[in-house]
């Protein structure tokens, strides 16, 4: 298994080895010339503020990819792991950490073409928390508050990221998508979240690629990169989470695990 994890920070380097993942380097900070980064090659490095994590992957579909063992691959972040079971456990040190989370990937998987992160359900978040967020949406259509069905991954991504933009970014999809992925966000409650994905080879990851990364450049041209705000200036990454999705699920024989929260900034 080819595990890349993912980091904005200099010193994370020999953490992340002590883990057995590989060191993925984003960001200005990292000085540390063993990290992988995506600012050699071919490279959208320039627009990390806005693609997130997918700067790296372009990186890896541009400069890497046909290269990769025909093996498990997946990715994962400094402060998120993947793990094969739901613990509250309290992490102090890199050994507790290293029994919990994945470092192999076992036989069971054989019958799966990929993983994703356990799902977010958008309709059992709390409504006080988008009333605190001043989305008077809610009470103008009432609707909302009564019917959780209503509450999609469309009204979600709406309420956190811009009226009507998804609607905008799916217009641009392929015809082989389009149509698909409307239904899947107009109908779906839930999403598997952080941009977090394991599939069993290059090829699966290459077909993947192909179909964000184009449509992604398309998006910049309605969208453009005069955005403010966490919300709206991480656009492109926000709607790679969604789409990813929605792709894995359509193309793939997935299987979902569970994403352990631990910043191994906070280990020794």
């Amino acid at each position: 298994m080819n595990m890349y994890c993912i980091t904005i920070k200099d010193e994370h380097f020999d953490k992340i080895k002590r883990l057995g993942y590989i060191p993925v380097g984003l960001g200005k900070n990292i000085r540390n010339k063993n990290f992988i980064t995506d600012t050699i090659g071919e490279n959208i490095s320039k627009k990390n503020s806005y693609y997130g994590e997918y700067t790296f992957h372009y990186w890896l579909w541009k400069n890497k990819i046909k290269n990769l063992n025909n093996n498990w691959i997946g990715f994962c972040q400094y402060r998120k792991f993947w793990s094969l079971k739901n613990t509250n456990r309290l992490y102090d040190n890199f050994d507790d950490l290293r029994e919990d989370i994945i470092t192999f990937i076992p036989n069971e998987f054989d019958n799966y073409d990929s993983i994703l992160g356990e799902p977010i359900y958008i309709n059992q978040f709390k409504l006080s928390k988008l009333v605190k967020k001043k989305f008077i949406k809610i009470f103008s259509n009432p609707s909302f508050i009564f019917n959780k069905k209503k509450r999609n991954i469309k009204f979600h991504f709406d309420f956190m990221h811009g009226e009507g933009n998804l609607d905008k970014a799916i217009s641009l999809l392929d015809n082989n998508d389009k149509s698909d992925f409307d239904y899947f966000v107009n109908s779906e409650v839930s999403f598997n979240p952080h941009n977090m994905f394991i599939c069993r080879s290059n090829k699966i990851l290459e077909k993947y690629y192909n179909s964000i990364f184009p449509w992604l450049k398309r998006c910049e041209k309605k969208f453009g990169f005069e955005l403010e705000g966490y919300g709206f200036k991480r656009i492109y990454g926000f709607l790679a989470e969604r789409y990813m999705s929605f792709w894995f699920k359509k193309y793939t024989k997935y299987k979902t695990l569970p994403i352990l929260f631990k910043d191994i900034s906070d280990l020794n």
